[in-house]
């Protein structure tokens, strides 16, 4: 029995209840899904639910008589071992051990199916993160973004809702003529300008573009800087989206500033369309937001004075193209430099006349610094993500930085990170995973077939009991980690669940000792043990970490 089913089980007697008298209350009342938890102490039994206290002041009675009252017809019912009441009204279940470990087997026909659900089923979603400026590689700051922003698109997909990941190409502004002006430098031998781009990337763009364009150094200045512009922009481009490629990111979306706001009357349309909405004025020459009407701090300037669109100009355009292309919630993963953003932001959905509480929503990420006796190729004197998974690498780098809340700065060793031990959690847990499946291929030496038996009611042993809550456990974590954007929940739930699962196997012997005989428990042992491995592989999945078979 699944926890969804006990839900359903529950919510089931109690409308039998009010249908038959016993509970003074309207059917209306009644949530469509009750809530069930494991109790903190196991001895309570496997599930515990508060419905009784929820519900009692409006059945115009205690908690303790409801609960007594859902007791009864729970007690006895198919799959229940036990029930009973606990302190104000929690109704605590032990379920039968045959019905308990039915869920081993309901897994397996699930596949990579369990877990997923309809949570968010009908919310189209748009997740931007990183956001980085195409005028150098992606690098230790962009790091933490690009394993949680993926991570959270994979969950919020596990949940049902329908995701579109976008990364903003920062391509417009003079910073672009700047990198122009280094890429041209190099290619011609000279210094890099006084206010340019350093590093050991210049030079290999200045030597892609060479091989490209040859006559580069011999064009009029300002047509080499235009053209070098745009020969370090594509390789660069292409560098980091091959980076973030093995960093198995990907996005639907890379939406260029220049091509879709700055080359387009984007910003001009977003700007009459605000206006429209009541919420522009002009003052001392120049256009202004009205945002202090929805929290921020003061106005926001759209266009200056001298008639230029200031950067927030282009922040409104975005939004609103996002709005046009059909986005009920708008997600921004901001650095920890960006918490300025945030009220000016969530004015401008208002502005647009969305519902600045629920269509957008930004979520800020702390530093990282990670240190070690290999720093790295250096970009000025920043880590670059690419030299990070070379030295780390991709697995290690994603599963840490997703299993910390993005509201703490972090402080991490490289060495921690590349341990193989049980010290290291990524290690850990991919360790747990490649056991299963050592243990499985032992049991195919041995003649072990799950297709031969399952017997649930065998699985009587104390791990696995625990083993199997913490299974059922996994689509509920989903849930909440999708519904309250913290990734780090599936990295913390799958290092409970390798603990749990390396005492059931020092415990429970899946293939026989010596000359014993091959019977159901060895085979249902099996289906229980393919459990797990599907519980892990799909949980590292969503964080985007493998899952390896041998290590």
């Amino acid at each position: 029995m699944t926890p969804a089913e006990l839900s359903e089980l529950i919510r089931t007697q109690l409308l039998a209840a009010i249908d038959a008298g016993e509970i003074t209350l309207d059917a209306s009342d009644v949530p469509d899904q009750v809530k069930v938890e494991r109790p903190r102490q196991r001895e309570h039994g496997d599930w515990a639910t508060n419905i009784a206290m929820q519900l009692a002041k409006k059945a115009s009675t205690n908690p303790r008589a409801l609960a007594q009252v859902l007791a009864d017809r729970l007690t006895g019912a198919t799959g229940i071992d036990a029930v009973e009441i606990a302190g104000p009204g929690f109704i605590n279940i032990r379920l039968a051990a045959g019905a308990a470990g039915e869920l081993a087997r309901s897994i397996i026909e699930a596949g990579e199916n369990f877990g997923r659900s309809d949570a968010l089923a009908g919310e189209r979603i748009n997740l931007e993160y990183i956001s980085a400026n195409p005028t150098g590689p992606l690098h230790i700051g962009h790091t933490r973004w690009a394993a949680v922003g993926d991570a959270l698109v994979r969950v919020l997909r596990a949940a049902g809702a329908e995701v579109s990941p976008e990364y903003y190409i920062n391509d417009a502004g003079n910073q672009m003529n700047t990198f122009g002006a280094s890429v041209l430098a190099r290619a011609k031998g000279e210094e890099i300008p006084e206010d340019g781009y350093p590093g050991e990337y210049i030079d290999d763009l200045a030597k892609q573009a060479l091989e490209q364009r040859p006559d580069l150094v011999d064009l009029p200045n300002d047509e080499a800087i235009a053209l070098a512009r745009e020969l370090g922009y594509a390789a660069q481009l292409q560098q980091i989206k091959d980076t973030l490629a093995d960093f198995n990111v990907e996005f639907d979306v890379w939406f260029s500033e220049k091509a879709n706001l700055h080359d387009t009357s984007a910003i001009a349309e977003a700007i009459d369309r605000l206006r429209e909405q009541g919420n522009v004025y002009d003052d001392g020459g120049a256009v202004w937001l009205r945002t202090t009407d929805y929290g921020d701090d003061k106005d926001r300037v759209l266009v200056k004075a001298d008639g230029s669109y200031t950067y927030f100009a282009a922040d409104c355009a975005y939004y609103l193209s996002k709005r046009d292309r059909g986005f009920s919630e708008k997600i921004y993963l901001f650095g920890a430099d960006h918490h300025g953003y945030v009220g000016r932001m969530k004015a401008v959905a208002a502005c647009a006349g969305d519902d600045m509480d629920k269509n957008i929503e930004i979520l800020i990420g702390q530093f990282i610094n990670i240190s070690g006796g290999r720093m790295g190729k250096r970009l000025g004197n920043v880590i670059n993500l690419h030299d990070l998974i070379e030295w780390i690498g991709t697995d290690a780098l994603r599963y840490t930085l997703a299993r910390y809340p993005t509201d703490t700065t972090l402080d991490l060793k490289a060495e921690d990170l590349q341990q193989q031990n049980n010290d290291n959690p990524v290690y850990y847990v991919q360790y747990a995973h490649a056991r299963t499946r050592n243990v499985a291929r032992n049991a195919a030496e041995q003649g072990v077939r799950r297709e031969d038996a399952f017997d649930a009611s065998l699985l009587t042993d104390e791990s696995e009991s625990n083993l199997l809550g913490m299974l059922a456990e996994y689509p509920r974590v989903v849930a909440l980690a999708a519904e309250n954007r913290e990734v780090h929940r599936i990295a913390r739930y799958l290092e409970d669940l390798a603990s749990a699962y390396h005492t059931w196997y020092g415990r429970c012997r899946v293939t026989p000792r010596g000359d014993e005989a091959v019977d159901d428990t060895h085979r249902t042992r099996l289906w229980l043990n393919d459990a797990v491995t599907q519980v892990l592989r799909n949980g590292l999945d969503i964080l985007g970490v493998s899952a390896p078979d041998r290590m």
